[in-house]
């Protein structure tokens, strides 16, 4: 997982884009007009759909996203464009269709209840010249993509010829196109390194009722020879995924809850992209995918998930590792920031944790105890010798912190060179800093980006320095 948090791929999704909108009110009257409901709108919100929910999901990761697609020459093209410039997503592989309607879907909600939908869009198949100039677009760009994904909603942009365009330019430049198939005749994607249709879909497809182990890799197979696939899969739901390349795996899936499962196909397409293009082999990056769907189907409406959400669910499910918890100074700030605006208590302590022993280990469940997230800032080894001598420490930093955070009590670990942590302290502002006992009427560096501090005692004789002192009298603990 730490070797995603710096991987920054760049991937390009061509597809059918469109807006979601919502109407949010209450009803409280019957019309007189008719019998149905009087909504009395309180607010408005859109985000991006179809398509746009995969780039959503892909930059949330933290991917470099183009986009290659058709839209109207309208009012709503204007604006889904304003609304990926707004994520950094450039709009120059967009090409306006005259006289084409840019998909927007409205729904109006009535005390978190949807009561109606209406759609203004087109659906027929793009012109030529709008094929040909998405191809164009995809074999210009192709050398600086990492992967492609075809996003495919049915709404007339991913025809036979953009399809077929875009998988053989992927061929020809030896990069993997990823497919989020629509439909029940999946040859048009012949040729891409994966599909990733549900159950259904993919019994449909298939024509093999899907039941048991058996159906299920026959129709893996039958998806893997039709489409001339280098990889096959199905999603399948709270079952997890099952692939076949040389041989059939499933990877399951546990959601704690499942609240909407809407957009948890754009994530497992997103994540799996994400994952391979940062170089995980797909036994690696279709278990990440399973966390991420998880994730998603625990948020309401179409959501995203970050890498964080993902680890700290992996956490849950005791798959993390201690590595996964530490982290690098911009990595914690980010979290910490996440967490605040999500109403979690961040506290902070620190020190050089050199010879962990039991009064470490109480301080710390204390620390926790006082909040949502215990986040502990380790001296590195050039800052232990500043303070405690050229002997210190005795165990080295990526020693140190891997122990840390393999406690129940420690989130997170983040390794600081400085003498003290005053810049680090500042930099996460905590809501609550732990300090030992023994800064009792003292001045705690940091303090003052705190909402408070506290003060623990330590547990008597226990310390590094006494535990130091014993072994080398040659006395036993």
């Amino acid at each position: 997982m730490r070797k995603l948090h710096n991987s920054h791929p760049q991937i390009l999704v061509i597809g059918d884009l469109m807006i979601d909108h919502y109407l949010w009110g209450g009803c409280e009257r019957i019309s007189p007009e008719a019998p149905v409901q009087v909504v009395d709108i309180a607010r408005e919100t859109t985000v991006l759909g179809g398509a746009g929910n995969v780039i959503n999901n892909l930059v949330a990761l933290g991917a470099h996203v183009s986009i290659a697609g058709v839209i109207g020459d309208d009012e709503n093209g204007e604006e889904l464009c304003t609304m990926l410039d707004a994520i950094g997503v450039k709009s120059e592989g967009l090409v306006k269709q005259k006289g084409r309607k840019t998909s927007k879907k409205s729904r109006i909600i009535a005390s978190n209840q949807q009561i109606l939908r209406y759609d203004k869009e087109s659906k027929d198949a793009i012109d030529l010249t709008s094929e040909q100039a998405i191809v164009s677009y995809v074999k210009s760009t192709i050398g600086l993509c990492d992967i492609l994904i075809l996003s495919d909603y049915g709404k007339g942009v991913i025809t036979d010829t953009v399809a077929a365009g875009v998988i053989t330019a992927a061929r020809n430049a030896g990069k993997k196109v990823l497919v989020d198939p629509k439909g029940k005749d999946y040859r048009k994607y012949q040729g891409a390194y994966l599909l990733t249709p549900n159950k259904k879909e993919a019994s449909e497809a298939t024509g093999i009722v899907i039941n048991d182990e058996e159906s299920l890799k026959k129709a893996l197979l039958n998806l893997k020879e039709t489409c001339d696939l280098e990889c096959s899969m199905i999603t399948l739901s709270e079952d997890g995924i099952a692939i076949y390349d040389e041989s059939m795996r499933r990877f399951p899936t546990v959601a704690k809850e499942v609240y909407d499962v809407t957009g948890a196909g754009d994530t497992v397409i997103a994540s799996l992209s994400f994952a391979l293009s940062s170089g995980l082999g797909i036994d690696e990056a279709a278990p990440f995918a399973n966390h991420a769907a998880a994730v998603v189907v625990g948020k309401i409406g179409s959501a995203t998930v970050t890498l964080s959400e993902i680890e700290e669910y992996e956490s849950s499910l005791h798959q993390s590792t201690s590595d996964m918890h530490i982290k690098s100074k911009e990595e914690i700030v980010a979290l910490s920031d996440r967490l605040k605006k999500e109403g979690k208590k961040v506290v902070f302590t620190n020190g050089c944790f050199d010879i962990l022993h039991v009064g470490h280990v109480k301080y710390l469940q204390e620390a926790k105890s006082y909040g949502d997230v215990l986040i502990v800032g380790l001296n590195s080894d050039s800052s232990v010798r500043e303070l405690k001598g050229p002997t210190r420490p005795v165990n080295n930093e990526d020693d140190r912190a891997y122990i840390l955070a393999a406690l129940e009590s420690v989130d997170y670990v983040v390794v600081f060179s400085e003498e003290t942590p005053h810049d680090l302290i500042k930099s996460i502002a905590p809501d609550i800093l732990v300090k030992g006992g023994d800064y009792e009427g003292k001045v705690v560096v940091g303090a003052e980006f705190a909402k408070e501090l506290r003060l623990v005692q330590f547990v008597d004789g226990k310390s590094t320095t006494a535990t130091i002192a014993r072994i080398n009298g040659g006395e036993t603990c």
